[in-house]
């Protein structure tokens, strides 16, 4: 048993809060960046969501790698990566700039996680303590995500949008001695498998088929669009066909034969993506059309991170007590409620309400989140744990980056129909952020025309999305409740 084990604990925390904080900061930060950089609606998308999806590509492999060569050295070189993207984006003169760095960010993410967790379990020897220690690492995986759009919005109201990511050099540059110092070098397994080449299959296949899917939606199913989702779709189905036939997958896909675990997978996937959309979304309007600052924004958004934060433990004991049937469906359709009651409500004369209603949907969704895990690795076999595991990170990053997709390409569809201005040029119906650019530096009473017309269709596609995501999230309730039938019953008190 490691003696300085708590003081390795905190080293790795130190290590794991700026990834998680960074995967929320930005939503503030997007139309002041939008604004600045010229970046158009699929610029915007992209400079959110090529984070999360890189990061999911690359988790399950960049583990493998750890395994093999040390989780301390992979731990050192992520950080390392991290610092050094964090600079590039913070200085990103254009958007396309941004959205590479943002990749690089993912990439050293995808090296930073998985030592966390592993360094967690082999550290704490004493099942009491490990139990500690991992719920020491939930709750700061909750609060961090809760507590970056608060982050951003202070710092955006004293600095530059570059400033989320120059707040992380900073931090690496005390994380990086104390990891070397506290964490204990390890010479890792060479006989682990390691297949970089599957992880570039994952990745390309996602990027190929997201960028198919908003091309199309803007401009149209064309010759170049339509091969696009072609090879996107072709590689994510040579990706599955190679898990199914390797007697040592990467990702094990054959426990989606099991309903529980099909439907865990599903609801993280759409709860994770659901809170990822709709706070990207959120932070635009509350911006753009009420003309709200980073911070202002931030903190009318609190209720929604501080009660998803709060629902994950709490899920825990609510489906020991009721069952996880009962809890995962409720909390289903307790979010597809909240969205609807949401989409009707207006967010500045009933402020109070939307924000009992942003509580009742985070929780909602935390508590789906836990649900969701309880489904997966109640329902693994013991000798596939990690391969569940595996399944269940991979499915949250994926959810983050797909929900941001849909909700980002939704809106700015109904977006393009709703808006009509008989002084918009072209490319200005695109985003809200293209037309808020151009109305700023039009001015006058065309600038001001520009901004109404602008504002107006951006509240119509906000509320038409929530009554769309409601009702699908309505339906994944119904198939929940269904295909847990046969999960275990609430414990006797």
């Amino acid at each position: 048993m490691h003696s300085s084990r708590w003081f390795i604990l905190v080293a790795v925390m130190m290590a794991f809060t700026p990834v998680v904080v960074d995967m929320t900061i930005l939503h503030i930060a997007i139309p002041s960046l939008a604004v600045a950089l010229g970046a158009s609606g699929n610029e915007v998308l992209w400079i959110i969501d090529v984070y999360p999806l890189v990061m999911a590509g690359l988790l399950v492999p960049m583990g493998t790698l750890a395994d093999r060569i040390g989780y301390r050295r992979i731990l050192l070189i992520g950080l390392g990566v991290f610092g050094a993207a964090s600079i590039a984006a913070a200085f990103s003169t254009s958007a396309p700039l941004l959205i590479v760095a943002r990749a690089a960010l993912g990439i050293g993410s995808s090296m930073i996680m998985p030592c966390v967790l592993a360094l967690i379990r082999q550290t704490f020897e004493d099942d009491a303590e490990r139990a500690t220690a991992l719920g020491i690492w939930s709750i700061v995986s909750m609060a961090g995500a809760a507590i970056g759009p608060l982050v951003g919005g202070v710092l955006l109201e004293h600095f530059w949008w570059g400033s989320v990511f120059l707040v992380n050099v900073p931090i690496m540059l005390i994380v990086i001695p104390v990891v070397w110092r506290l964490v204990p070098p390890s010479s890792g397994n060479s006989q682990a498998t390691w297949k970089p080449g599957q992880a570039l299959i994952l990745v390309a296949g996602l990027i190929l088929t997201v960028y198919g899917v908003k091309s199309g939606f803007k401009a149209g199913l064309n010759v170049e669009t339509g091969a696009t989702l072609i090879v996107g779709v072709g590689l994510l189905a040579w990706f599955s066909r190679l898990q199914i036939s390797s007697e040592n997958p990467m990702l094990d896909l054959s426990l989606l034969t099991k309903p529980a675990i099909a439907v865990g997978l599903m609801m993280a996937f759409v709860a994770s993506g659901s809170l990822a959309g709709f706070e990207l979304v959120l932070a635009q309007e509350l911006q753009f059309v009420l003309d709200k600052t980073p911070l202002q924004a931030g903190v009318f958004m609190l209720p929604l991170v501080v009660a998803a934060a709060i629902g994950g433990p709490i899920g825990g004991q609510l489906a020991n007590r009721y069952g996880l049937r009962a809890v995962a469906s409720s909390s289903m359709a307790a979010a597809a409620l909240a969205l609807f009651a949401i989409s009707l409500s207006d967010l500045v004369e009933k402020a109070y309400i939307v924000a009992v209603l942003l509580g009742i949907l985070g929780f909602a969704l935390g508590v789906g989140l836990l649900a969701s895990s309880i489904a997966i690795m109640g329902s693994a076999p013991a000798e596939k744990a990690g391969a569940a595991g595996a399944l269940e990170s991979t499915g949250y990053e994926l959810g983050g980056g797909l929900g941001i997709t849909i909700f980002g390409v939704l809106v700015n569809s109904i977006y393009r129909s709703a808006f009509s201005n008989p002084v918009a040029g072209d490319g200005i119906s695109n985003s809200i952020s293209e037309a808020m650019t151009v109305a700023r530096e039009l001015g006058g009473s065309d600038g001001l025309e520009i901004a109404v017309a602008a504002k107006a269709a951006f509240a119509e596609a906000h509320g038409s999305v929530l009554v769309l995501v409601a009702a699908m999230i309505a339906l994944l309730s119904a198939l929940v409740f269904i295909a847990l039938r046969n999960a275990p019953k609430a414990e006797a008190h």
